[in-house]
């Protein structure tokens, strides 16, 4: 089979060039479609990883704010005038001790402590049976320098039963048996992550004399990690379908979660489950951060996770944030089954588009190929009349007519011979001899005069086809002049068919010879960014002329920096096409300024300014955040690949606006070279 396909390939003129012209774009197309796969999938995962690690960031801050409040709680009560006269009234030898703990009941209540206590200087406890569980903390020798303390402790069993035997049963969790977690032989945690806060109190004269102590439970404390979820991932930070996350481990075992234990029941929570060997080695073990997709109890997570420490310095648990992955795979590839299915279309229209035009075109061709090799048998036969109504439909009138007339020639020479045998036969013998040679000589003259139709035949179909294929080799030398180094992926495929043009001229020439013999290197280098800018209004001049913004340039930078003018141009674009955005509600009134200056010794400060509506204050942290937007219609990818691709390169982006103002970005662009976290180099060979 492949070899007749073969040999119909090679013996057509049609199926030839058709190959020729089709081979490339068969081939480009899966190149492409593989690059567009690759290239989406590692930038897709890379905003994923970042937004992961900024929700961390926000967790942790959430988590250190929460024992704030707390200890603030605790400041205002001790600092009440109820609770100083009641204070006052216990140190002057008066034993009244029910003033002191109604207020410590009431601020348990109201500011959410699970344990509020007062202490002696000691550490034991002011009233009751002077227990001393507290004694040995960190944060009383903070309180007695006058300073409040607050931080993370873990209390055993037996303090917390020395405290409340109510707490201890609270808190105990029996362990689930995990996979990929590393071996224990406990069956249970009975420990407490503890928010542990202390307040200096002190007499009128300033001398401490007693400290207030509270603590807040972190085990099972639901509110608390709903609070800290619902800020991390509040409405519209995450795509549809997607589930936001929020932990708090005790060493490597789950005690307060909103991580179902199962997808379909996600009021189950799973507490008790514990993290795999490789998380617990890096955060707890090791004490680095853990940025990666990672499998949580059931199913995949873009997961970020940091080491908590207590206030003895040591690592006790770790704070984990993270979302479900699915739903931004099921997105990412609905996007590509969609350029996949658009891809196809274009090469099933490029490949019905080239099959029909060659079929048009080589017709006439394919006509006067078969009359050629017929008309020695069917001296009649023509090609007739075209209905392409081209050179190669008048090329085919030619022809016809050349046939006439050779044939008529042919009559002629005919009757000429049969004239001249009747005559060579009513000679005598002798001339028999002659009449053989004028027989050769007719038979020559019919050769010449075939050869010679044949001859301006090929000059003509030779012309006709000269001409497509100087128009071709022009037309492919132009394009890849005006790609330049643009056209290098497919320099190998253009020159493949320039090769196949020469030969096909090759093949015409050597016809020609045969019958008529009298005859016949996206690169790196430093960017001036004044040219940077010149070039980038280019790109917007247009809108800048439909919108009737005023341009101020102020192009004063002294230096050249390091990087792709390509991508600072794409920066450029972006910023200025938001500030257009930004201006739209000022018509007549818009002005956008760019100003550059020499940065000290190590670059180019790059400014952009508008005077359009603003950027709300609230907004303004986010505004570097994938995905999100406050424009309709655009992708929220502007600012943040722009911020991608000037930290590639060492660069620094910051922003200041003000509501009903405008807003001013400003860029840091180093001259030096700089390197990736990879360790890929992006800037080489600057001087």
């Amino acid at each position: 089979m492949a070899g007749r396909i073969l040999r119909r390939v090679s013996g057509s003129l049609r199926y030839r060039l058709l190959v020729l012209v089709l081979f490339p774009v068969l081939l480009v197309m899966p190149a492409v479609i593989g690059m567009a796969y690759l290239w989406s999938n590692e930038v897709s995962y890379r905003q994923l990883l970042m937004k992961v690690h900024t929700d961390l960031a926000v967790a942790h801050d959430a988590f250190v704010r929460s024992q704030d409040r707390f200890l603030a709680s605790l400041t205002l009560t001790a600092e009440s005038y109820d609770f100083r006269n009641a204070m006052r009234t216990l140190l002057s030898g008066f034993r009244e001790d029910y003033l002191i703990e109604e207020q410590l009941v009431r601020l348990g209540k109201e500011a959410g402590f699970d344990f509020v206590h007062l202490l002696n200087l000691e550490g034991c406890h002011y009233l009751g049976d002077g227990r001393c569980v507290l004694q040995n903390s960190p944060l009383l020798d903070q309180a007695r320098g006058n300073e409040p303390a607050a931080g993370v402790e873990i209390f055993s069993a037996t303090q917390l039963r020395a405290l409340d035997p109510e707490l201890a049963e609270r808190v105990y969790l029996e362990l689930v048996d995990t996979p990929r977690a590393v071996p224990t032989e406990r069956v249970a945690e009975d420990r407490a992550m503890v928010l542990h806060m202390v307040y200096p109190v002190r007499n009128s004269f300033g001398e401490v004399r007693a400290f207030l102590a509270g603590g807040v439970l972190v085990n099972r404390n639901f509110e608390f990690v709903d609070s800290l979820r619902d800020l991390v991932y509040g409405g519209g930070s995450l795509s549809e379908g997607s589930l936001g996350t929020v932990t708090v481990f005790l060493d490597d075992v789950r005690i307060n979660t909103n991580v179902p234990r199962n997808l379909g029941a996600p009021q189950n929570r799973a507490l008790g489950t514990r993290v795999s060997r490789e998380v617990r080695e890096q955060v707890l073990d090791r004490g680095e951060s853990w940025i990666d997709r990672a499998f949580v109890v059931s199913d995949w997570y873009i997961s970020a996770y940091e080491p908590i420490v207590d206030v003895h310095g040591e690592r006790v648990g770790m704070l984990y944030a993270g979302f479900l992955e699915a739903p931004f795979r099921a997105t990412y590839y609905e996007a590509l089954k969609w350029l996949l299915a658009l891809f196809l279309g274009v090469t099933v229209l490029c490949v019905g588009l080239a099959v029909s035009g060659a079929r048009s075109i080589f017709r006439p061709v394919e006509a006067m190929a078969q009359v050629i090799r017929r008309v020695h048998r069917e001296p009649d036969l023509r090609i007739g009349d075209l209905d392409s109504g081209d050179e190669l439909s008048e090329l085919a009138h030619q022809f016809d007519a050349m046939l006439d007339q050779l044939q008529s020639q042919h009559e002629q020479l005919q009757a000429s011979a049969e004239h001249l045998e009747a005559k060579v036969r009513r000679r005598t013998a002798d001339l028999q001899e002659n009449l053989d040679l004028l027989k050769r000589t007719r038979q020559q003259l019919v050769g010449k005069e075939k050869l010679a139709a044949i001859g301006e035949l090929t000059a003509g179909i030779a012309h006709e086809i000269n001409n497509p294929t100087a128009v071709i080799l022009g037309n492919m030398d132009l394009l890849m002049s005006e790609l330049g180094s643009a056209g290098e992926p497919v320099r190998h495929e253009a020159q493949l068919i320039i090769d196949q043009v020469y030969r096909i001229r090759a093949i015409i020439n050597n016809l020609l010879q045969y019958s008529r013999p009298s005859d016949y290197q996206s690169p790196v280098i430093q960017v001036d960014v004044n040219q940077v800018v010149k070039d980038t209004l280019v790109l917007v001049r247009h809108d800048l002329a439909k919108r009737s913004v005023r341009l101020r340039l102020d192009l004063r930078a002294g230096t050249r920096v390091g990087g792709n003018p390509q991508q600072f141009q794409q920066v450029l674009v972006n910023l200025m096409v938001n500030a257009l955005h930004a201006m739209a509600d000022k018509p007549g009134r818009s002005t956008l300024t760019l100003r550059t200056r020499t940065w000290q010794n190590q670059g180019v400060l790059l400014v952009v300014r508008d005077n359009g509506r603003g950027i709300p204050e609230a907004v303004l942290p986010r505004i570097f955040d994938p995905f999100f937007t406050q424009t309709r219609g655009g992708t929220g990818l502007g600012l943040s690949v722009s911020y991608g691709i000037l930290e590639r390169f060492g660069a620094t982006i910051e922003v200041r606006s003000r509501e009903g103002v405008g807003s001013c970005f400003f860029i840091w662009l180093r001259k030096e070279p700089v390197v990736d976290r990879e360790g890929d180099a992006l800037i080489e060979g600057i001087a």
